[in-house]
């Protein structure tokens, strides 16, 4: 099965907003993504954005996958444990849902940001921000 480590974030919320990838066959890295995506971006828009790439780049390599986030809000929503009532949010979730028929399985997991491919996922989002011209003043 694969596994694909996506994150999404804005700086402001909302702000300038980027998503980062990883697309891995146990622990090997077999894509990486980096993307801006607006300058009037919310988190859980750039969370949702970043799963789509993550569906969008794991068809190519399987029909079984794995989608870890650092977001509960967007894997709790897909799970149906959460109602998606943001407007802006529902388009994005309904993309996310036509691309799960590319699979034959599909399983969804909350994770801590301190998993490694999390972590590493989330250095995508931060490096594409930065190389975007929207340095952050402070880091961990």
């Amino acid at each position: 099965m694969l596994t694909t480590n996506s994150d999404g974030g804005s700086r402001g919320n909302p702000g300038p907003g980027a998503i980062g990838v990883i697309v891995r066959n146990e622990g090997t890295i077999l894509s990486k993504y980096s993307g801006f995506i607006g300058r009037n971006v919310t988190n859980n828009m750039a969370e949702y954005e970043a799963l789509i790439m993550a569906l969008r780049m794991a068809i190519r390599h399987g029909k079984k996958v794995s989608c870890i986030l650092d977001s509960e809000l967007v894997v709790k929503q897909l799970l149906g444990e959460y109602k998606v009532r943001d407007k802006k949010l529902l388009p994005l979730f309904l993309k996310v849902q036509k691309l799960q028929e590319n699979f034959d399985e599909i399983i969804y997991k909350h994770i801590s940001r301190e998993d490694q491919f999390q972590t590493m996922a989330d250095e995508l989002v931060n490096e594409e921000l930065d190389s975007n011209g929207f340095k952050q003043h402070w880091r961990k």
